[in-house]
C-alpha cells in the first residue's frame, strides 16, 4: 500500500509540472504582457504551495517526516528551476535555507557541498578560457583553421564545427561559442562571399554550427560542459569505494560518441540546411587580412598554450590506465596518496600558474589577473553546490531507498528499452530547463532504478549526463542556442526543424553506443 501511494504521489507530481510548465511557456509566447505580474506570483507560490501540500499528504500515508520533507524541497526546486520563476542561482539558495530547518543535513554538511572539489576544477577551466580570451588565442586558432580546410561555404561550415570541436572539448560550451561568435559573424557580414540567394541559408547554418557543435563537443571530455563534471562529483559521493570517474576513462568512452555525431551533424547542416547550388567557392581575403592583423604568435600566447597543453597531459596521465595487456601507472601515485589528488587539483594548478607568469617586459601584468577574472559565472557554482546538496539530502533522508522500492516495476522491461526511455526523457528536459538542472534532477533517480535493475549504476548515469547536452530545438534549451538566435541569422522554424533531427541522431547514437559498449 505504502508502494502504491508513493507511486501515485510521484504521478500526480509529474502531471502537476508538466501541466504548469506548458502554461507557463503558452503564456510566455503569447506575449500576455498585462498578466505578467499575477504570471510572476503564481509562478513563485504554486510550486511551494503544491510541495508543501503533497509532502503533508506523504506524511498522513506513513512516509517518514525527513524524506516527505526533502520531497517538497524538491519539488519546490525543480518547479522554479524549470519555470524560472526566479533566477536560477537564487532557487539554487534554497538548501542553504531549509535543509538546516527542516532537519534534513546541518549547515555546516549543506554548505560543504557548495564547495564540492569538482567545482574547482569547472574555475580552473574558466581561467584557462579567459586567458585564452585574454590573449586572442581562441580567434587566431579559429582563422588558422578556416584558412586550412577551403573557401567553400560547405568547407567553411567545416571549418567553424572543427574549431569549436577542438576548443569545447576543453572549457564550456558557452565560453566556446561566446569566444567565436564575434568571428563567425564577421564571415557571415561578408555577404559578398556568397551567394545572393543562398546567403541566409549559409548565415543559418553557421550560426547552428556553432552551437550544436559547442554541445556536441563539450560532452566528450570532463571539462567540456558542467553536467559532466557534475556527475563525476555526484557518483564518487554517492558510490563509495567504486573506481572513480577520471579524465581518461570518461574521454575514452565519450570522445567516440562525440566524434561520430560531429561527422552526422556536419552532414545534416551540409546536406539539409546549405544547398548545393549555394555552395560556391569566393574569396578568404578577409580571414587573411584578420589573421594577419594579429601578426606573429606571442609570448603570451605562447605561455597560454604551453599551459594549456600541459594541463591536458596531466589530465590524461594523472589516474592508472588500463591497456588491457599492460597498466600506465599515473602520476598521481609519485605523492603516496593517488585518491587526494583530482583532475580538479590539476585545473587549479593550471589556472594559478596563469596567474605567475608575466605577460611581457613591456608590461606590469602577468598572463591572468585577478580582474581578468571577476566575471567568472558565479550561478553555474550555485547550481552545483545545490546538485550536490540535492544529493546528499537524497541519501541522508533514505529518500535513495524508497525510489529503489518503488521501482520494482520496471524489472520486467529488457535493459535496452530503459536506456533509450531515460536518454529520450532526459534530452526532453534540456528542452526545458537548463542542461545543469536537468542532470541534477535526475541523476538522484538513477542510482535507487539501477540498485532496482540489478546493473552498474554508471550504465544508467552516464548516457543520462551525455543526454543532458542534447538540447538543439529551442533556443532556450542552451546558452549556446540562446546567443545564436539572437544574432537574427536563425529564424525559429529552422532551429525547431534542424534540432529535432540532431535529438533523434543523438538520442539513437547514444541508445546504440551505451548498448554496445560498457563504460
Amino acid at each position: 500500500m505504502r508502494t502504491l501511494r508513493a507511486n501515485s504521489a510521484k504521478g500526480l507530481l509529474f502531471f502537476v509540472n508538466l501541466f504548469c510548465f506548458n502554461f507557463f511557456e503558452t503564456a510566455n509566447t503569447k506575449n500576455l504582457a498585462y498578466i505578467s505580474p499575477a504570471m510572476k506570483w503564481f509562478k513563485l507560490l504554486f510550486f511551494p504551495v503544491a510541495g508543501f501540500i503533497i509532502m503533508q499528504w506523504m506524511e498522513t500515508r506513513g512516509l517518514p517526516v525527513p524524506a516527505a520533507r526533502m520531497c517538497f524541497l524538491l519539488i519546490w526546486i525543480a518547479g522554479w528551476w524549470m519555470s524560472e520563476a526566479i533566477d536560477l542561482a537564487v532557487t539554487s539558495l534554497i538548501p542553504i535555507i531549509f535543509f538546516p530547518l527542516f532537519g534534513i543535513m546541518s549547515a555546516d554538511r549543506t554548505a560543504a557541498q557548495y564547495m564540492e572539489q569538482t567545482i574547482f576544477l569547472f574555475i580552473g577551466g574558466f581561467f584557462l578560457a579567459y586567458a585564452m580570451e585574454k590573449w586572442h588565442l581562441h580567434s587566431r586558432m579559429a582563422y588558422k583553421i578556416i584558412l586550412l580546410l577551403g573557401n567553400k561555404p560547405s568547407r567553411i561550415l567545416l571549418g567553424i564545427m572543427v574549431t569549436t570541436y577542438l576548443i569545447t572539448m576543453w572549457i564550456s560550451n558557452t565560453a566556446t561559442t561566446i569566444m567565436l561568435f564575434s568571428a563567425v559573424l564577421a564571415i557571415i557580414r561578408n555577404e559578398k562571399l556568397f551567394h545572393p540567394e543562398g546567403h541566409k541559408k549559409v548565415a543559418a547554418a553557421y550560426m547552428l554550427a556553432l552551437a550544436y557543435t559547442a554541445s556536441i563537443g563539450g560532452f566528450s571530455t570532463m571539462v567540456g560542459t558542467p553536467p559532466n563534471m557534475i556527475f563525476a562529483g555526484f557518483y564518487e559521493k554517492m558510490v563509495p569505494g567504486a573506481e572513480p570517474i577520471n579524465f581518461f576513462r570518461w574521454f575514452v568512452f565519450a570522445f567516440p560518441i562525440s566524434i561520430t555525431f560531429f561527422v552526422l551533424a556536419y552532414c545534416v547542416l551540409r546536406f539539409y540546411v546549405i544547398e548545393k547550388k549555394y555552395d560556391l567557392p569566393f574569396d578568404m581575403q578577409h580571414i587573411r587580412d584578420e589573421l594577419n592583423k594579429m601578426g606573429k604568435l606571442s609570448r603570451e600566447e605562447k605561455s597560454v598554450m604551453t599551459v594549456f597543453f600541459i594541463t591536458v597531459l596531466l589530465w590524461f596521465t594523472r589516474a592508472d590506465i588500463d591497456f588491457g595487456n599492460f597498466k600506465m601507472t599515473g602520476w598521481n601515485n609519485l605523492f603516496g596518496l593517488p585518491s587526494y589528488i583530482k583532475d580538479s587539483t590539476v585545473a587549479i594548478l593550471a589556472g594559478f600558474t596563469l596567474f605567475l607568469i608575466p605577460a611581457s617586459k613591456s608590461k606590469k601584468e602577468n598572463i591572468l589577473e585577478w580582474k581578468d577574472v571577476t566575471k567568472l559565472p558565479f550561478k553555474i557554482i550555485l547550481l552545483f553546490g545545490c546538485g550536490f546538496a540535492i544529493a546528499e539530502g537524497f541519501e541522508s533522508t533514505g529518500l535513495d531507498k524508497i525510489f529503489a522500492e518503488n521501482l520494482v516495476g520496471l524489472k520486467s522491461l529488457p535493459s535496452w528499452l530503459i536506456i533509450l526511455a531515460i536518454i529520450a526523457f532526459v534530452t526532453l528536459l534540456s528542452e526545458m530547463a537548463s542542461n545543469v538542472a536537468s542532470v541534477q534532477l535526475i541523476l538522484p533517480i538513477l542510482i535507487p532504478l539501477s540498485i532496482t535493475l540489478g546493473v552498474d549504476p554508471l550504465t544508467l548515469m552516464v548516457p543520462a549526463t551525455i543526454a543532458a547536452s542534447f538540447g538543439y530545438m529551442l533556443p532556450v534549451a542552451t546558452a549556446a542556442n540562446t546567443i545564436v538566435y539572437g544574432s537574427g541569422y536563425i529564424d525559429l522554424k529552422t532551429m525547431y526543424r534542424t534540432g529535432f533531427i540532431f535529438n533523434v541522431i543523438g538520442i539513437i547514437l547514444l541508445t546504440l553506443f551505451t548498448v554496445l559498449r560498457k563504460f
